[in-house]
């Protein structure tokens, strides 16, 4: 049996099938004891009321609630019952505090329906399910007001990113800190749709697995065998089985459930067996549909009317239909001894047989992924689960022994400790970082960067050094971090050996590694280095330990990972990503290495400060604050924070492999606020300005010198050095609306800049990526403004070369600054 079929994406709503919701327990319990038939039955009615409250908040959501835009709300019921077991099996049973779960998009309603139970979710956040405020449509840790582990939604990155779990978990045991309070290793577990695993980050993340000896985790599959247009193909789980077993993982297929295995034990049930087996996806998912009397037949007309009268003769067309739809994913207490027989932390995939929509009048129907019930079919099922009209949000309706059940709840090991959001304090930090460069030096961003992490990881009693820990897609040597890297050690769980080292053959790099090593190095996937990084920059939350993570990649490459940044911004993880080299500034590499749209992407992401410096000792300043931003309080109130000043958060900094004269100047404290703010006046305009010239970045060179040939053409012309477009923005944007909310007094740090500016004076914007970046300075203060910058792909070159053709040079902007100020070619020829 290969099981259903897919379902469209369309919102039809079947007619109910023959077949009945699931008794409150089974009525053959394989028990071994008592004790063990009592948890047993208590568990099957814990699943039958988290599988109703999940599809009630989802029915009041679409067809109760009043939804003033008249769309459809959606919820996902069927992909809700698919799973309810297994989460029954694990929330109320198997898990312990310390163990951390991703559960797939589509299970939120059942999440919230645990939590409800549980005690930690409000009957008013189910009611508002999928609007504002209320439980979210997919789990969120920083939207959900219960105890959510691991944001979910974008399919497959929840599952790599209980993977990076567990490294970061045997990161802090290897530096013999103290995961989870007391050392206690908790098991890092994913609940996957089995149509998350066409997503390739999933097979990325399981060689990176491989590579740095994973342990505790579990991936649990949710084997529906539907997606939401497309039928997972016939026979994929043994090629999962394949693809994990090649990974070193433990891989347990949960298939059939304790009825049919029973069933199996009788005469005629190796038929019975080799039957299911064989029959295609399609045909078991419209049988299933269809229900008991459509099994009978069709058993018959494959097995002989002998063979079913002998083995199935005795069951009811209801009870044919819960013996056939009896899998291993809708069996309790399968499911229960398969997790508590699993013991050792190498990593597990248990593959568990479901059928979506399980338990619904939806089960089988190819088009359930976005169907809903409809109110006669809720009506029905309401009955069929014991719930009294008006009593549909009572947490224990419907139940035999609510005191029993409610003393069960209270037991729960899962809950012991209540909510699980750990904590950890504050890292000291210098008063200063090393800018790594002298006054007058010609130096790059990266080169310094390099520099100022090397000096940082020279003290070996620095609590800064101790903390932070780096990461790169092997490209850890050509984006600086190799001198860190050579001071500080890579990590891994056993000690390695620098061979080359050992063998006496000279290499600049020194690759010893062990468990105090402070450098996780990756293969060449930037979807697992963010997924890295949110894991790392989340260590504080989900283990007690506080990390400072520091990752690199090429700049162009940002945009690989985008999802999976974006992904770690929304969990509100805290980590520093330095893209470098960057723009057609890094020449020879011609245009595919050339990122232009990098800058706005900083600008746009939520949870992320965007920063683009041209000199090293803006550099220092910016990594000594960052450092600092990425331990705020997650917990600071949103409003009136637009800028994220209270609550922190990641950093982002583009740098370049420029090397630019460094200026000789001692920054004052108001000089490092002004770059940490988004940018400075390298030369402040005088009272008849007629032009200011603003830069970001590496071109630097080339606004100064144009400043200094506009000298004697154009009075008092300002330069402004913008290190942060980002930040720079973010303020201005947050003063607008404080100003809306009656802060009238609100000013933003670039309105100070440029509140003497005359209003005739024009400006000319100059940066190495796309033109936008900084076109918005004119709209400040409404100066006309000339945006220069990067638009089409650029090719190999010099940096001359490709300046010159992408108009961003010095005579680029002395031609944008004649037409500003109105001047002729003529009128200013030396």
């Amino acid at each position: 049996m290969t099981g259903t079929i897919a379902s469209s994406t369309s919102a039809s709503t079947p007619a109910a099938p023959t077949t009945a919701a699931p008794t409150t327990a089974a009525k053959t319990v394989a028990a071994t004891s008592d004790s063990t038939t009592d948890r047993t039955a208590m568990l099957e009615a814990l699943e039958r009321r988290v599988l109703w409250l999940a599809c009630w908040m989802i029915h009041n959501a679409n067809h109760l609630r009043d939804n003033e835009d008249g769309l459809k709300v959606g919820g996902h019921q069927a992909s809700s019952a698919s799973i309810a077991a297994i989460m029954t099996a694990l929330y109320f049973d198997v898990l312990r505090p310390q163990d951390r779960v991703a559960v797939k998009p589509h299970a939120s309603p059942v999440l919230h329906a645990i939590q409800y139970l549980l005690g930690n979710q409000t009957r008013d956040a189910l009611e508002n399910f999928r609007a504002l405020g209320g439980a979210q449509s997919y789990p969120s840790r920083t939207k959900d007001g219960c105890d959510v582990d691991f944001s979910t939604g974008s399919v497959g990155l929840g599952v790599a990113m209980t993977l990076f779990a567990s490294l970061t978990q045997d990161y802090l045991a290897g530096h013999s800190w103290r995961p989870n309070g007391d050392g206690r290793m908790g098991r890092m577990i994913a609940l996957a749709g089995d149509a998350e695993f066409d997503e390739g980050n999933i097979f990325e993340a399981l060689q990176e697995g491989f590579r740095h000896d994973l342990r505790n985790c579990w991936w649990i599959i949710d084997y529906n065998r539907q997606s939401l247009d497309a039928v997972v193909n016939e026979q994929m789980h043994s090629r999962y089985g394949e693809i994990f077993r090649s990974f070193g993982w433990d891989v347990v297929v949960l298939k059939y459930g304790r009825l049919l295995e029973a069933a199996f034990a009788e005469p005629g049930g190796a038929a019975l067996r080799e039957w299911i087996d064989a029959c295609p996806n399609a045909l078991y998912s419209a049988l299933t549909f269809q229900g008991g009397a459509a099994w009978r037949a069709r058993l018959e007309a494959d097995l002989g009317h002998n063979t079913v009268g002998d083995l199935t003769g005795h069951l009811d067309d209801d009870a044919l239909a819960r013996l056939m739809t009896n899998l291993g994913g809708h069996d309790v207490e399968t499911l229960r001894r398969a997790f508590h027989a699993t013991t050792s932390d190498r990593p597990t995939a248990f593959i568990a047989y479901t059928i979506k929509g399980h338990g619904t009048p939806l089960a089988g129907h190819k088009d359930n992924h976005s169907g809903l019930m409809t109110p006669d079919q809720m009506t029905a099922f309401r009955s069929a689960m014991g719930v009294r009209e008006g009593c549909e949000w009572d947490a224990l309706e419907g139940t035999v022994e609510p005191e029993a059940m409610r003393a069960f709840l209270d037991r729960v090991p899962f809950n012991a400790e209540g909510r699980r959001r750990r904590s950890a304090g504050r890292i000291a930090l210098p008063e200063n970082l090393d800018p790594g460069a002298r006054p007058g030096e010609a130096i790059s961003t990266q080169a310094a960067f390099g520099k100022i992490l090397d000096a940082i990881g020279r003290d070996r009693a620095s609590p800064l050094a101790e903390r932070i820990v780096t990461t790169a897609p092997d490209v850890t040597v050509s984006t600086g971090l190799g001198p860190w890297v050579n001071r500080r050690g890579r990590f891994s769980r056993e000690a390695i050996a620098d061979t080359f080292r050992d063998e006496k053959v000279p290499s600049m790099q020194k690759w010893q590694a062990g468990p105090a090593g402070q450098h996780l190095e990756l293969g060449i996937a930037e979807n697992n280095l963010f997924i890295l990084l949110a894991s790392l920059g989340l260590s504080d939350s989900l283990f007690g330990e506080r990390l400072l993570p520091v990752g690199t990649l090429y700049d162009p490459f940002v945009s690989r990972g985008l999802d999976a940044l974006n992904y770690a911004c929304y969990q509100d993880a805290r980590f520093m990503v330095v893209g470098t080299p960057s723009g057609v500034t890094l020449a020879p590499e011609g245009g595919a290495h050339q990122s232009i749209n990098a800058p706005m992407l900083g600008m746009a992401q939520d949870g992320l400060a965007g920063f683009e410096p041209a000199f090293a000792d803006e550099l220092a300043v910016i990594m000594r604050w960052g450092f600092d931003y990425m331990q705020r309080d997650r917990a600071a109130p949103v409003i009136g924070d637009w800028l994220h000043d209270a609550r922190g958060g990641s950093i982002y900094l583009r740098l370049s492999t420029r090397t630019l004269e460094q200026p000789r100047r001692a920054l004052t404290p108001e000089d490092a606020g002004a770059i940490t703010d988004g940018g400075y006046w390298m030369r402040k305009p005088g009272p008849n300005c007629a032009l200011v010239i603003a830069y970001a970045g590496a071109v630097a060179p080339e606004a100064i010198t144009a400043v200094g040939r506009l000298a004697g053409h154009a009075r008092d012309v300002g330069l402004l050095a913008v290190t942060s477009p980002d930040r720079l923005s973010a303020g201005w944007w947050a003063a607008q609306r404080a100003r809306e909310a009656g802060e009238h007094d609100a000013l933003s740090h670039v309105e100070r800049l440029m509140a003497d500016i005359p209003r005739h004076a024009g400006i000319i914007t100059v940066c190495d990526s796309y033109p936008a970046t900084l076109a918005w300075l004119g709209a400040v203060m409404g100066h006309r403004t000339r945006a220069l910058g990067v638009e089409h792909f650029g090719q190999s070159g010099s940096i001359a070369a490709l300046y010159r053709t992408m108009r961003i040079d010095a005579d680029a902007i002395l031609s944008a600054a004649w037409d500003t100020i109105g001047l002729k070619p003529r009128e200013h020829r030396p």
